[in-house]
């Protein structure tokens, strides 16, 4: 496979990411796998061969085809591409690269775009969901341009608002899978949860850490990485997830009281290096967890009266509302991202 596959390299939110078209790449998904191993650069920690950015981040791709369902304008299906692995992982989806999906789809002809705004409907092949962005389109053009910031990015872009629906028990069937709050693993109290990406929840306080700690120092810290991990493969079966060794889910999670005027502070694993930032099922999922009494997070959170949870991460805070409903259930929620297109061209899996 000499030839050129036609690529768009966009941001996503607080990620990077290649989005292609699934009829430019092998039907096989063994084969095509192999291939976005090596369009990544992957296994190898620079991706020197490659264009991926040496980090989970960096490393991610986006497929986009035809809507297979009524209520949909498009399909995506996304790949974490590992960075020191020969693995391609399906087994989650994932919200910042879900930003780009909306103008990716327009740009490659997958749906017309309207004068001024531009709502697109987009199955998430992976959990099965459909979401809606709303795509900034003056003139029948996606614009990319705007005065909307997100932490973790600098400068500003045009907001892309993005609403979920039903995403409850997206992957664990059920939004609480073991039906508690609270499971106590390993001597910790966890929250396993799934509202749109399974994580486990736990306090930061419960591993000796403020919660405040940089990204750097939780990453040369070992020990409490190994434990995490122990609770991790535990907690997987629990979530109806399986053996989660070779698996990107569960994300842990570790929470404390917010310090910036959020509702809660976290710091992610994705799933063993320490995330830049949150993801944005995951912000969900923290957010709702702070609603459940008995969890971790709720005695930690500050909880906004109008269900706009600023979720704080280690370069900022990300957004998400949640609809609540007058019985305290959730009913939907929504985040407010940004994308940009870098590049348009061809990548090459192999030397011409």
């Amino acid at each position: 496979m000499t030839d050129g596959i036609p690529c768009l390299w966009m941001r996503g939110g607080t990620s990077k990411g290649a989005y292609f078209l699934a009829s430019d790449l092998p039907a096989d998904p063994a084969t095509r796998d192999a291939v976005l191993l090596r369009i990544m650069g992957s296994p190898d920690p620079r991706q020197i061969d490659g264009i991926g950015g040496a980090d989970p981040l960096t490393s991610k791709v986006a497929i986009l085809s035809p809507a297979t369902r009524p209520d949909a304008d498009v399909d995506y299906l996304f790949l974490q591409v590992f960075v020191d692995q020969a693995l391609v992982s399906d087994a989650q989806g994932c919200g910042n690269i879900l930003a780009g999906v909306g103008p990716a789809a327009i740009e490659r002809g997958l749906m017309p775009a309207k004068d001024g705004e531009t709502p697109v409907r987009i199955h998430m092949r992976n959990t099965g969901e459909v979401a809606v962005a709303r795509v900034q389109t003056p003139g029948g053009r996606v614009s990319y341009a705007g005065d909307t910031s997100i932490d973790g990015v600098p400068g500003t872009a045009a907001a892309i608002p993005l609403m979920f629906q039903s995403i409850a028990g997206s992957m664990c069937g059920a939004l609480l899978p073991t039906g508690r709050a609270v499971d106590v693993i390993d001597d910790v109290a966890c929250t396993l949860i799934d509202n749109g990406m399974p994580i486990v929840v736990m306090r930061a306080g419960d591993f000796g850490l403020t919660g405040q700690e940089c990204r750097d120092e939780i990453e040369a810290m070992a020990e409490v990485k190994a434990r995490i991990e122990a609770i991790r493969l535990k907690a997987g079966p629990m979530m109806n997830l399986g053996d989660v060794s070779a698996a990107s889910v569960p994300k842990m999670t570790l929470v404390s009281g917010p310090i910036r005027g959020g509702a809660i502070s976290t710091r992610s694993f994705i799933p063993h290096r320490v995330h830049a930032s949150v993801g944005v099922f995951a912000a969900v999922s923290v957010a709702t967890a702070c609603l459940l009494p008995e969890s971790p997070a709720a005695g930690l959170a500050v909880v906004p009266p109008d269900g706009r949870f600023a979720v704080e991460h280690p370069t900022g805070s990300a957004e998400v509302f949640l609809d609540i409903a007058p019985d305290g259930t959730v009913r939907g929620a929504g985040t407010i991202r940004t994308a940009r297109k870098l590049m348009d061209g061809q990548v090459f899996p192999v030397s011409a």
